[in-house]
């Protein structure tokens, strides 16, 4: 376009209106390019709603001078825009919400600020923050020890999504534990596990990936978990490979679910009795008002059957007094629950749970705490250990306390930690047990290294908040954009 068609536009309409870079034509109030190879053009734009209402808002500015805006860069992004987007983003608000006119005037009314349609922020300024976030990520991990932590998941829409979790080691601190990667998997095997890990591993590491930094792995128990975390530590000769604790717990608490049939049909009848039925609920509680409703435990959720069986060793007697007051001609689950609770037997099991199992919920409770040293999760287990061991002399217990010793068997990365544990704790002196590879410096930045994959176990409950369901056109490239950004607020 030539340059004195656009210098004489800035000297008719005025440069407090209009910047040039002798290329385009940009409107300052706006921040938006002109075409301006005709002049009805120009002031077309001029006569807009858009400029005029920009125009206002400029007046409205309490500021002595007027702020500067483009005049070198004309492709320079607008840092209010990106500050906003960036306020939503790890906030979990949507990014539409800037689209809702009472949202939008009250910005509008205290910023002074046009507030940017959400097409625009979601196409012009997530990625930039996504990339800034991941820079700060790669600041953070590099020439660092870090540890890493794989999961999957299979979410609404039926996608295989795998996030990886990487945490900095360091020994005067636990470092900060950041989500780095969300890939939508095309199957779940030990080739696509591995792949992502490398994938991971360069885009912490563009310039190289740093091998002998990667300490630790943590993932579920799982049999392709274990052919990739072998896979992988052909190529990263220091990592120790951990299958979660929190995990293998639960694993237990699942034993002792299955060895006790009878308590856990009680615990699933009743809970079915009062399920979606308020004029139950309402009986139940005119019945025992001090009493919270029977808990509705769900399998997969660490814990929750043991703290079921627990609420009816201590309300056995209330909650049979309210059950046997329900025709049993009403539900399948009343006639269940009745005839469950008529069996003597089923109180003696709820005895002998809580008198011997009670302590793995807060076992579990506390090995999930954030920046617990290394050796105060390895004595949990240890604590563990010792009280199922008690409970192995009653013939009801020894099951359990198999299950428990075959799951630490398995678990060889474990063991090693455990004797670094020791180490540091200045029970031993030897190393004996150590792979050769792991240095002096290396078993000081072990002090705060997690035994437990909670960490990325969280992150899918990001996943699922901004996956619901009002949001289900999501892209997935959008998605793992965002939950990057939000599950690193603080980086």
């Amino acid at each position: 376009m030539p340059k004195n068609l656009l210098s004489g536009f800035l000297k008719e309409f005025g440069e407090n209106i209009f910047s040039s870079d002798g290329k385009i034509l940009f409107c300052k109030f706006c921040e938006v390019k002109v075409s301006a190879t005709k002049r009805f053009l120009v002031t077309q734009h001029l006569k807009t709603a858009k400029h005029e209402h920009a125009v206002n808002q400029r007046k409205r500015r309490k500021q002595s001078t007027s702020q500067s805006l483009l005049t070198e860069n004309t492709n320079k992004k607008s840092d209010f825009n990106s500050d906003l987007a960036d306020a939503l983003l790890p906030a979990n608000i949507p990014l539409y919400k800037v689209n809702n006119l009472k949202f939008k005037k009250f910005l509008e009314k205290y910023t002074f600020k046009n507030i940017p349609n959400e097409s625009t922020l979601r196409k012009n300024y997530v990625d930039s923050i996504y990339k800034n976030t991941l820079s700060k990520i790669q600041a953070e991990v590099f020439n660092r020890k870090i540890w890493v932590s794989i999961d999957e998941t299979t979410d609404v829409d039926g996608r295989y999504v795998a996030n990886v979790i990487v945490g900095v080691l360091h020994f005067e601190e636990p470092g900060k534990v950041m989500l780095v990667n969300c890939e939508h998997l095309q199957k779940t095997n030990s080739t696509t596990i591995a792949h992502l890990f490398d994938r991971t591993m360069n885009l912490i590491w563009p310039q190289g990936v740093e091998h002998n930094n990667v300490l630790l792995l943590v993932s579920d128990a799982a049999p392709y978990m274990v052919k990739a975390g072998s896979a992988i530590q052909i190529f990263f000769p220091k990592m120790l490979h951990v299958t979660c604790l929190a995990h293998a717990l639960h694993r237990v608490a699942e034993q002792i679910r299955s060895d006790f049939p009878l308590v856990d049909k009680l615990i699933s009848s009743v809970k079915k009795v009062f399920l979606k039925c308020p004029a139950r609920i309402q009986i139940f509680k005119d019945e025992a008002p001090e009493l919270s409703l029977p808990p509705q435990p769900v399998i997969t959720r660490w814990g929750t059957w043991l703290t079921a069986a627990i609420y009816y060793c201590d309300s056995y007697e209330t909650i049979k007094k309210i059950i046997d007051k329900f025709d049993p001609n009403d539900a399948l689950s009343i006639k269940t629950a009745q005839e469950v609770m008529s069996e003597r037997r089923v109180e003696a099991n709820l005895a002998f749970i809580k008198s011997n199992f009670s302590f793995l919920f807060s076992a579990l409770t506390s090995l999930e705490e954030k920046g617990k040293t290394l050796s105060k999760s390895v004595a949990i287990i240890n604590t563990v250990s010792e009280k199922l061991e008690v409970a192995a002399s009653a013939s009801q217990g020894k099951t359990i306390y198999t299950k428990f010793q075959n799951v630490l068997e398995k678990n060889s990365g474990y063991k090693v930690l455990s004797k670094i544990s020791k180490i540091l704790d200045g029970e031993t002196e030897s190393l004996e047990g150590l792979p050769e590879v792991i240095e002096t410096n290396d078993i000081v930045n072990f002090k705060h290294a997690p035994i437990n994959s909670v960490d990325v176990e969280r992150s899918f409950s990001t996943y699922k908040n901004i996956l619901s369901d009002r949001r289900r056109s999501f892209k997935f490239e959008n998605i793992s954009k965002i939950i990057v950004i939000q599950c690193n607020p603080d980086i």
